[in-house]
Formats: structure tokens, C-alpha cells, sequence
């Protein structure tokens, strides 16, 4: 018969240690994930890097040369060569104290300004107009986005032939009514005017695109109870519509005015910035300054790209700052 052997007890002013095994399923858990860890982190690199890569050489480095040319006083010679004088903000001076400076900037407030207006105006009306189901609704929002799909060149050329004095449709249209015919392209005080006509109706359909997307995002039952409450269809749109719209309103506004700043096509397609400058904006002055002439001056038409492009990140960074106000209250 065999006796358990006990375990003698520990002596006065002992404690018992008690072993506890080591969690080796852990230990080799944890050196399991770490190479996983670090092959989904680079994993995730080698995906950013086509994206990196592009954003360095389309964006970054064209930003630093445009800021190094109006900087410096190229030449033809010294932008072949690299050897420009380095002349601070004087580029900057040069072009705020030009005549041309302050028309231009008036010329593009007022075609950014006018264009946004009506626009958005007209685009979110005809959203609101094809929220309602009918016949043919598809095929006319296909056909309103025929002027934002044709390329710039093509829809300018077209302005250009209907707003001609002699030949144009437009003037034949005004002479079969008994009114006089107009100089859109030619005469100073229509220029601008017949640009910014063309710019609206090339950029209508973008903005019907995008609201009509905010529209159908509203939940239905919402217009329900604004009817089931009482309120008309005015009431309902200024009321209940448009304020839940006001996000997808400001993006698509804010696009319009990036858009609009830079437009350069369409004014150099139909007018050139003229006659004598009347429909010249910062976008069509920065390109001749820079290449319309035989001896550009690429320091001055870099300053005016500049410029565009900080008052765009203005309106960005105000846009940014709405927003986050918004999403605090």
C-alpha cells in the first residue's frame, strides 16, 4: 500500500512561493503580430505612395516654381539658364501698382460674383424641378449635363459663332424682333457681360448634378409632416428644404468660386480680355503676362497665379471654419 507523500509545511518566518507558468501562447502571440503589424504598415505606405508621388509632382513642385518665379526676375535666358536675381516681393509691387491691376480684379469679381449667383440659382431650381417624377426626367437631366460634359474649347467656339455682330444667331434672333443688333464680343460694355453669360451656362448643369444628389439624400417623410402640418410648398422648400440642403449648398458654392476664379478658356476663346481690356480677369491678365507677349514677363504673371490662388484659400479656409462652427453648435 502505497502513502501520498505530503508536502512538509513551511517553516516559521517562510512563505510558500507558489510558481506560476509563463504565458508562452502570449509571449509567441505578440511576436506573431508584430511582423503583421508591420507588413499592413507597409502595405498601407506602398498604397499612399501613387498617391504622394503625384501630389509632389503636380502640385507641390509647380507651387514652388510658380512662388520662385514671381520671386525672382526671369528672363527668357535666365528661366533656360537658372541664374535669375533673386528681387524679393517687387514682382508683387509691380503688378498692384499696374493699371491693369485694379479692372481686372473688378472684371473677375464681377464674373465670379454674377456667375455663382446664377448658377446656383438656376441649378438648384431645376433640382427642385426634377425631384418630382414625370415622364422624360432622365433623359432631360441627361440632356442639361451636355454643356458640362463638352470640353471648354467646343463651348466657346459655339458662344463665339451665336454672339457674333454680323453672323450670329443671337443678333438674328434680336433682328427678327425689330431690336438693333449687339457687339457682344467687340464693344466694351457687353464683353464681359457675353463671357459671363457663357461661363452660367456652362456651369448649370454641375450645380443641378450636386443638388439634386442633397435633394434626394432629404428623407421623405420630413416634406410629409412639414404638408401634414400645414405648410405650403414655399414653406416647405425656405423652411424645411434649403436649411437641410445648406451643407451640400456651401461645398457646391465653394467648388464654383475655385472653378470660376481660374477660369481662363472660355474669356481667351470668345474675347482675349478685350476690347482694351474690358472683360480682362486676373486668370486671362496672368497668362498674357506670362505668354501672350513676345517678351513675357514671367515674374509678374507668376505674382498675379498667386494671388488667384490665395484668395481661393481664403474662401477655403473660411469655408473650413464655417464648417467646424457648425459641427460645434
Amino acid at each position: 500500500m502505497k502513502h501520498a507523500t505530503q508536502t512538509p509545511p513551511p517553516r516559521a518566518g517562510e512563505s510558500r512561493r507558489v510558481r506560476v507558468p509563463a504565458p508562452r501562447s502570449q509571449g509567441a502571440g505578440s511576436a506573431h503580430r508584430a511582423p503583421a503589424r508591420r507588413s499592413g504598415r507597409w502595405a498601407a505606405w506602398a498604397f499612399l505612395a501613387p498617391m504622394v508621388v503625384y501630389l509632389l509632382a503636380f502640385y507641390v513642385y509647380p507651387l514652388y516654381r510658380n512662388v520662385d518665379l514671381s520671386l525672382r526676375d526671369y528672363t527668357v535666358r535666365s528661366f533656360v539658364q537658372g541664374d535669375a536675381p533673386f528681387t524679393g516681393l517687387a514682382n508683387y509691387a509691380k503688378v498692384v501698382r499696374d493699371a491693369t491691376f485694379g479692372p481686372a480684379l473688378w472684371h473677375t469679381v464681377v464674373f465670379t460674383v454674377v456667375s455663382l449667383a446664377f448658377q446656383f440659382t438656376i441649378g438648384l431650381a431645376l433640382a427642385v424641378f426634377f425631384t418630382r417624377s414625370f415622364r422624360l426626367s432622365a433623359t432631360l437631366r441627361a440632356l442639361f449635363l451636355v454643356p458640362w460634359l463638352l470640353p471648354l474649347i467646343v463651348s466657346s467656339s459655339t458662344w463665339s459663332w451665336m454672339l457674333n455682330s454680323e453672323s450670329g444667331v443671337v443678333n438674328a434672333v434680336l433682328a427678327a424682333v425689330g431690336i438693333d443688333p449687339v457687339n457682344w464680343l467687340t464693344s466694351p460694355d457687353w464683353s464681359l457681360w457675353s463671357v459671363t453669360i457663357a461661363n452660367i451656362w456652362i456651369g448649370i448643369p454641375f450645380n443641378l448634378v450636386v443638388l439634386y444628389s442633397g435633394l434626394q439624400a432629404i428623407p421623405s417623410h420630413i416634406h410629409e409632416a412639414a404638408e401634414l402640418d400645414g405648410a405650403t410648398g414655399w414653406q416647405r422648400f425656405w423652411r424645411v428644404t434649403f436649411p437641410l440642403l445648406r451643407p451640400v449648398s456651401a461645398i457646391t458654392l465653394l467648388l464654383g468660386l475655385v472653378y470660376t476664379l481660374k477660369v481662363f478658356d472660355i474669356i481667351w476663346i470668345m474675347t482675349k480680355g478685350g476690347p482694351s481690356d474690358a472683360s480682362t480677369t486676373l486668370a486671362t491678365w496672368s497668362y498674357r503676362l506670362g505668354f501672350g507677349n513676345l517678351l513675357p514677363s514671367f515674374g509678374p504673371g507668376a505674382a498675379v497665379g498667386n494671388l488667384l490662388i490665395v484668395i481661393a484659400l481664403v474662401f477655403g479656409l473660411v469655408y473650413i471654419r464655417a464648417q467646424r462652427r457648425q459641427g460645434a453648435a
